[in-house]
């Protein structure tokens, strides 16, 4: 691990509410095992639970197509309607479905939870967790910060290792973009872009509204206290206020697509870019496959609901139109 993820990693993890000290269930014990002079890794198997999402067909290309990860496949696909879970078979090559995800118990290593809506990501999960299938829960993790705090101390109960992020967040790039900030002097605002519909069936600001939220709180700290939005007809913005003072816009995208950030210090506003290229297979994917091996969980549980706590206050202050304080996690 470089210096510079180890620092990033105990930052977030100060003050965590609940603790994310890795984990190794049984089920972990054995995809981990190791054989052979060359120590060939297990394979691991595994269940996805929703295929509406194209990021099933990208799971089951990634790992059964490109093979990535060899050894690691993608080998049961549960699919809100039959239509959905042929479509992610054919093209991601998973050769299994099931029409109960319950079906899928004691056949995996590993699960994958996909929904459009967060608020199926949960209950889907839950009877997988409480049996030590480490989880990978696609972002948002939760619906609602509550629930998602009683469903992670569940898990720790249970000893089964579970994470959830946006992969944008989590990337080679949010990191070399959080290394170059102590660079950049006093930094007293920051501009976000991206798209988001507050509209949206699939849970509103929660849906992309996460890929501009938690970017953020990966570079400058989950501690925002209070948050705004504006809005006129399907076009709005949002006011974001650290404890710490820092002031943050977030400008929803309506016509275009795309992700930009820039600060402001006394040279004026800079846009910040990563200087590196993404690995192949990216981070995302290597760190989730690394919590299915050896249980260690890549995000702490404070940093999952303190995102889920400020797309909640947002959500709230898109019907009030009025300040809404995050609630503390």
């Amino acid at each position: 691990m470089s210096q510079s993820r180890r620092s990033f990693v105990k930052k977030l993890g100060k003050g965590v509410a609940v603790s994310s000290i890795p984990l190794i269930a049984p089920s972990l014990l054995k995809a981990s095992s190791v054989k052979g002079p060359g120590r060939a890794l297990k394979p691991i198997r595994i269940g996805i639970i929703g295929a509406e999402n194209s990021h099933t067909i990208g799971f089951g290309k990634m790992f059964n197509i490109d093979k990535k990860f060899p050894g690691v496949e993608v080998r049961y696909v549960w699919g809100e309607t039959e239509a959905f879970a042929r479509k992610a078979m054919e093209k991601g090559g998973i050769p299994n479905k099931v029409k109960d995800p319950k079906e899928m118990m004691g056949k995996i290593d590993a699960l994958i939870v996909d929904h459009r809506h967060a608020k199926y990501h949960l209950k889907a999960a839950a009877p997988f967790v409480k049996e030590g299938i480490p989880s990978f829960i696609d972002k948002p993790f939760c619906y609602r910060a509550e629930e998602g705090k009683a469903f992670l101390s569940m898990a720790r109960e249970s000893g089964t290792p579970v994470t959830s992020y946006s992969t944008i967040a989590h990337s080679t790039a949010t990191m070399d973009i959080k290394d170059q900030l102590s660079g950049l002097g006093e930094i007293n605002q920051v501009i976000r872009s991206g798209p988001v519909d507050m509209d949206s069936k699939y849970g509103g600001i929660f849906f992309y509204g996460v890929h501009l939220v938690q970017p953020l709180l990966y570079m400058f700290g989950d501690d925002v206290e209070r948050v705004k939005v504006s809005r006129d007809g399907g076009n709005g913005n949002a006011t974001l206020v650290f404890r710490s003072g820092l002031f943050a816009t977030l400008i929803f995208k309506r016509v275009s697509h795309g992700w930009d950030t820039y600060v402001e210090t006394k040279d004026g506003l800079t846009e910040l870019k990563s200087r590196v290229e993404e690995t192949d297979p990216a981070k995302p994917y290597v760190d989730m496959v690394e919590m299915f091996r050896t249980g260690k969980e890549p995000r702490s549980y404070q940093s999952i609901l303190r995102c889920v706590a400020v797309l909640e206050a947002l959500e709230k202050s898109v019907s009030s139109g009025t300040w809404e304080k995050v609630a503390p996690y």
